[in-house]
């Protein structure tokens, strides 16, 4: 045989590795996450300016309120139901007034809608815009997607409450709306938790159904229904059984502005987000998602 056609050292010492048998790299721990909180940096930035610029608002007509007996007056007139579901008592006081216009419907509210909108986009907005089978092409698990979407929502709402508060702060040195720190950062833990369990809500329906308008539609009604329970049970007998069901009892019914954090509501709500982000992991792993 020729010597110059014998395989040369280098040849037999390095043997041929193709390209598809190199393993691939996932996105680092916490790259999905990150990503989502840059592409949403925008839209988180004006829901926090928006809900501080409305505490501002609440924080101005404070000094004008405090001083009318005509208002307390007021409250004493309405319907007992309408006290009930707007959790009004006493405006008279800064804690009562906040509670009043604050804590007790706009603002769960306007943090509730956050939470869904981000919470659908999580899983269901991917796939409605066609793009979750981009994402799921990368070596990265549908556990690992679900989980990080969740944390990324969860930094959100503690952006958004942390807003709230930092609001209720200038308030207390410009307007005069006297609150203890420690109870507004109570109340703020509080409504961040209420926000999430909704959001791993909408998270979990995204998942199993994929379909964005349900995602936001089954939350919304949910939170509805256990508003209205949670408002009504004291009125209504046969409702106060499943008021302590209602997310809404653990946020509201320990007043955290009054009495501070509620262990047992922490961790009732936090089990409650933990149980729903493992329906959203086990419902997404199962599902056969079409590219």
């Amino acid at each position: 045989m020729r010597p110059d056609l014998l395989p040369s050292e280098s040849d037999v010492a390095a043997p041929v590795v193709h390209r598809d048998r190199t393993p691939l790299r996932g996105p680092r721990i916490g790259e999905l996450a990150r990503q989502t909180l840059h592409l949403q940096r925008r839209a988180l930035a004006l829901w926090s300016l928006g809900l501080a610029a409305m505490v501002g608002l609440y924080g101005s007509l404070w000094p004008s309120i405090r001083d009318q007996s005509s208002v307390t007056e007021l409250m004493d007139q309405m319907p007992e139901v309408l006290r009930s579901l707007l959790a009004v008592n006493d405006m008279s006081t800064p804690v009562g007034y906040v509670q009043a216009e604050l804590l007790g419907l706009t603002g769960p509210l306007l943090v509730i809608l956050f939470a869904v909108l981000t919470g659908s986009n999580a899983i269901a907005g991917e796939e409605d815009r066609r793009s979750l089978d981009l994402l799921l092409a990368d070596p990265v698990s549908r556990t690992r997607v679900v989980l990080e979407r969740m944390a990324a929502m969860t930094v959100g709402l503690a952006v958004l409450v942390t807003a709230i508060g930092l609001a209720l702060g200038v308030a207390r040195v410009f307007a005069g709306l006297e609150l203890p720190v420690g109870r507004v950062a109570a109340a703020m833990l509080h409504l961040g938790l209420l926000g999430a369990v909704f959001g791993a809500l909408a998270v979990a329906v995204g998942a199993a159904t994929g379909r964005l308008a349900v995602s936001r539609a089954v939350p919304a009604v949910v939170a509805v229904l256990a508003y209205l329970v949670n408002g009504l049970a004291p009125l209504v007998d046969w409702l106060e059984p499943f008021r302590e069901l209602s997310p809404f009892a653990q946020y509201a019914n320990h007043v955290p502005l009054v009495n501070g954090v509620s262990t047992s509501g922490v961790l009732v709500a936090l089990s409650t987000a933990a149980v729903l982000g493992g329906v959203a992991v086990a419902s997404f792993r199962r599902r056969d998602i079409a590219g």
